[in-house]
């Protein structure tokens, strides 16, 4: 029998016991000093530091290493720098993050570290899991085949999304793009929603849970929020907890409809991060480091391996002055499998959900329907690009009937075709009657 040196309490032990007694043993903690300290970047002396893992700040809390300049590490404190002095102490014991997963994480709030917020109590039994992974094996990857009813008529019919398609959602602001998320977090198919609040505004925060969201939507749903007060690391870090989260439901064999509100305030967290150690600005002043976050987050999302579940994903991205070639929405578009588009012109016309169905685009919703859902979809989508591009003549009086046949079924059929897009928040559709819906309006069957 052998002594474990250096491990009291842990008491005589036999040779098979050493490996699983040496895994107990607390790790070494390294340690340095704080060496400068500009704006919310700190240097630290810290030699055998890495990049993501958190140290613990003397006077400030906890960091996390961003990056190298010379010898020194440099570090972005999670909270304020206030009380942070030069020589202070840097401890770390080289833990790359982990994040809190289990079942009992449905129906709860969290933090960007993943705890909970809510005032509910602990979690419950749960598992640690590897912030940082990898996107499932392309080649492995399930092929999408299946729709996801979303419970709104105009995503059903038109733009039918695919069980573990990742779709942006390009919106401005006031457009009614949360209100949409809340109807299809309440009324999908998927087994559970975890919804990532990154950047939003603590105000907004609570009337989303508690309005939106409401007690029904709540109770299927994870909610990750990290509001714009909190540091740019932990916005992007509470991104990676909700993508960590969706990832383990997935793997447990749940169809997971993931929801980031917004993906363009994520991109600004990492900005302000790679502005700060030193990275040149590009378009807009991005960072190159945010274009590469992107498809590391996004890619995550998707069809499990063989035998999983699936996450369908949402990205909001706020596009600047209702311009849709904002560059992330260009870099999410080029990523994810579709687009919707919310636009202000409809909005104000009354007509919610304010989607823009010419502008919008579902890549695999060919994979996912029948012949007979395409055909009433074009035809409808025709009839819509029809009074679009006569609209302007038809109410200056200019147009004369019989003068088109094409032209004078979209004036016949408008009305019909817009009220089949409007859809209020308690009522609950699907792929049934949505297609029913759309063949009553355009004559297909």
């Amino acid at each position: 029998m052998t002594a474990l040196p250096g491990a009291r309490g842990l008491g005589t032990l036999g040779l098979g016991s050493l490996g699983s007694a040496l895994r107990e043993v607390p790790v070494r903690t390294r340690s340095g000093r704080v060496v400068k300290l500009v704006g919310t970047l700190l240097e630290a002396e810290l030699p055998g530091a890495r990049v993501g893992e958190v140290c613990h700040v003397e006077g400030g809390g906890p960091a996390e290493t961003v990056g190298f300049r010379g010898h020194n590490a440099l570090l972005m404190p999670f909270g304020s720098t206030d009380g942070i002095r030069y020589g202070a102490r840097v401890d770390t014991v080289g833990d790359m993050p982990t994040v809190s997963v289990g079942d009992g994480l449905r129906g709860r709030v969290l933090d960007g570290f993943g705890e909970p917020i809510d005032g509910k109590g602990p979690l419950g039994p749960t598992t640690r899991r590897a912030l940082h992974a990898a996107p499932p094996d392309p080649l492995r990857r399930t092929v999408i085949r299946q729709p996801l009813e979303t419970g709104v008529r105009v995503l059903d019919g038109l733009l039918t999304l695919g069980r573990g398609q990742r779709v942006g959602l390009m919106a401005g602001s006031g457009v009614g793009k949360s209100t949409l998320l809340g109807m299809i977090a309440r009324r999908s198919a998927a087994d559970v929603n975890v919804i990532a609040l990154i950047g939003e505004r603590g105000r907004e925060v609570r009337e989303f849970i508690e309005d939106v969201l409401g007690p029904e939507g709540l109770a299927r749903s994870v909610v990750v929020v990290v509001t714009s007060d909190k540091s740019p690391v932990l916005q992007v870090r509470g991104a990676f907890v909700a993508a960590t989260i969706a990832d383990y439901l997935r793997d447990e064999g749940d169809d997971v409809m993931f929801f980031m509100d917004s993906v363009t305030r994520l991109a600004m967290a990492q900005r302000q991060i790679g502005l700060a150690t030193g990275e040149p600005p590009t378009t807009k002043g991005y960072t190159p480091s945010v274009f590469g976050l992107l498809p590391r987050l996004l890619e995550r999302a998707g069809p499990g391996v063989d035998g999983s579940g699936s996450i369908t994903a949402l990205y909001a991205v706020l596009v600047d002055g209702d311009d849709m070639q904002d560059p992330i929405g260009d870099a999410v578009r080029g990523i994810v499998d579709g687009h919707v588009v919310l636009s202000r012109r409809i909005a104000s016309q009354g007509q919610f959900p304010a989607v823009d169905v010419l502008q919008s685009l579902s890549r695999v919703m060919p994979n996912v329907t029948t012949r007979q859902h395409l055909d009433a979809a074009i035809k409808m989508r025709r009839l819509l690009a029809t009074w679009s591009e006569n609209e302007e003549l038809v109410r200056l009086g200019v147009y004369r009937a019989g003068a088109s046949p094409e032209v004078d079924q979209a004036i016949a059929r408008i009305e019909p075709i817009r009220a089949f897009l409007r859809q209020r928040t308690d009522e609950a559709s699907g792929l049934g009657p949505a297609l029913a819906g759309m063949e009553a309006v355009v004559g297909v069957k």
